[in-house]
């Protein structure tokens, strides 16, 4: 039976096992033999990220155009705007073509551990934060769909991946899941 591994990916690790030193990578915190990560998450995002050691499995999730929805929250600078959150929900055109609509909700700032290094702070701009659950895997979706609306993303945490969840998972932990076939 394949197996999947639910990782909370740190702040500045990049979703691989080589990387140039000083470079934090997945090596330095995934222990086990042959499991590759299933999809990515940009060196700036925390969260999960999904690893398998099943190549079919690791190729499908890995497609961008796979199907399963991703939940992220995003906290991002300015007081997020009824406008902006319609936007998002619509699509959004970016240079590599219109985003699919997306479940998008202001929520009130997530119980999350404190990112090292924390996010810059200014005195006179607020942030907020969104969820979003998209159903495509662009590379930096969410930043690109954020900034295009005019409110970048300072920190974005994945918090699902289809019926995968982070769950209470600190960053750089890790655990075994099953896979429901």
């Amino acid at each position: 039976m394949p197996g999947i591994l639910l990782f909370n990916k740190p702040f500045g690790v990049l979703s691989q096992f080589t990387g140039a030193e000083p470079q934090a990578t997945l090596a330095n915190y995934i222990k086990r033999r042959g499991f590759y990560a299933a999809g990515r998450l940009d060196k700036d995002s925390e969260g999960l990220l999904l690893l398998t050691d099943d190549g079919k499995l690791q190729q499908i999730i890995s497609n961008p155009k796979y199907q399963g929805a991703k939940t992220y929250l995003a906290q991002v600078e300015g007081e997020i705007d009824d406008d902006a959150l319609w936007k998002l929900q619509q699509g959004i055109r970016l240079k590599d073509g219109l985003t699919r609509s997306a479940e998008v909700r202001r929520i009130e700032e997530p119980a999350l551990w404190a990112r090292h290094p924390p996010i810059r702070k200014r005195l006179h701009i607020a942030t907020s934060w969104v969820e979003l659950i998209l159903s495509e895997g662009r590379n930096r979706q969410v930043r690109r769909m954020t900034a295009a609306v005019g409110y970048p993303t300072l920190r974005l945490v994945r918090i699902q991946v289809a019926e995968w969840k982070l769950g209470d998972l600190q960053p750089g932990e890790s655990k075994l899941a099953t896979l429901e076939r």
